[in-house]
């Protein structure tokens, strides 16, 4: 290798052991791009591939799905080289029934890169140009790094089917539950209630001049206060606790509707019968899908979150290990990225 092919990596080797090293650069095939990466943000997937408890990812392997970065290389009817890109890190069939009926991101066999495929802790990555959405030079990195989270917070909240002035309470302020919160608020939502147990994260959450239930307060008692005693039209579950699980129908005002964002690890109790009698909708979100990540990518463009406020942390490539610890610690830094460009 030479230093015009290979490029730096954070290769998992084995479960909690990331090696920085000196691997070839990938050379993308007809119909793909190769791609230098910015910022790959870190989430509760990439902690399950870590730890090694996710089933499908084996190491060695190079991690990342939440990507941004510049075309290097284009072929065929790609992104012209200096782009910046915003990345749909799904990968699905195109076979199977969801496939075929359009629903891509819910496919039986559905795969992302990162897991399946290289991904972008690393100087470089190699991707298909249809996973590429171009957004305007002028858009600050660090914004576009919030694209693929906020593709899920859009994709919640366009399912839940949201009406004007609707009051909707959300359980959880960590970077989904936050972004679903500023979505809800931009499409018309009403009042936006936030639980959340840590207090730096409430407290930012207040910042935002959303409803934010003290951490040691009784979250029912509260939001019946603050629903005249009705419950919250919309609850989004972007926590995924048991703890949680066990109270949503109590949140939930009758015909109300239960939106299931977080993923939970293992099955949770829920009352099914308060659901049955007051005849819940109960909503499940997986990822989201190429509309929402359009939409997403232009909110970042258009600047009409105010996304410059997030709590942003940003580690190197080098120190990919400790930007995990800190993820890990649901602390004030609301979203860590990892810059695969070299730190000054």
């Amino acid at each position: 290798m030479t230093p015009q092919t290979s490029m730096r990596a954070a290769v998992l080797v084995a479960p909690e052991k990331i090696e920085i090293q000196q691997i070839e650069r990938p050379q993308p095939p007809h119909g793909w791009s190769l791609v230098r990466v910015e910022y790959t943000g870190l989430c509760g997937t990439d902690f399950s591939i870590l730890h090694g408890t996710h089933p499908r990812a084996l190491p060695p392997l190079i991690m990342g799905h939440e990507i941004t970065g510049v075309v290097e290389i284009s072929t065929d009817d790609g992104p012209k080289p200096g782009t910046r890109v915003v990345v749909e890190p799904l990968i699905s069939c195109g076979e199977c029934g969801p496939c075929r009926r359009g629903e891509a991101h819910v496919c039986r066999r559905l795969g992302l890169y990162g897991i399946d495929l290289a991904g972008s802790l690393a100087e470089y990555v190699a991707l298909p140009n249809s996973a590429l959405i171009p957004v305007p030079s002028t858009v600050p990195a660090l914004h576009a790094a919030l694209t693929e989270p906020l593709a899920v917070a859009v994709h919640a909240v366009a399912l839940s089917g949201m009406r004007t002035g609707d009051r909707v309470a959300i359980f959880g302020a960590g970077p989904i539950g936050t972004l679903t919160a500023l979505v809800a608020r931009h499409d018309g939502a009403g009042e936006v209630i936030i639980i959340e147990p840590s207090a730096e994260r409430s407290a930012f959450a207040a910042s935002l001049g959303f409803t934010v239930i003290p951490p040691d307060a009784d979250a029912l008692k509260e939001i019946s206060k603050l629903t005249d005693d009705e419950g919250a039209d919309l609850v989004f579950d972007t926590a995924a606790h048991p703890s949680v699980a066990a109270i949503l129908p109590s949140a939930t005002r009758v015909r109300g509707t239960i939106v299931l964002v977080g993923v939970y690890k293992k099955p949770a109790e829920v009352d099914l019968q308060a659901i049955t009698f007051a005849e819940h909708t109960v909503i499940g979100v997986r990822v989201y899908t190429r509309a929402d990540m359009e939409r997403a990518a232009q909110l970042v463009t258009d600047d009409v979150l105010d996304l410059g406020r997030f709590p942003v942390k940003v580690f190197g490539l080098e120190e990919a290990a400790a930007g995990f610890d800190t993820a890990a610690s649901a602390g004030a830094a609301l979203k860590v990225l990892i810059s695969s460009e070299r730190m000054q």
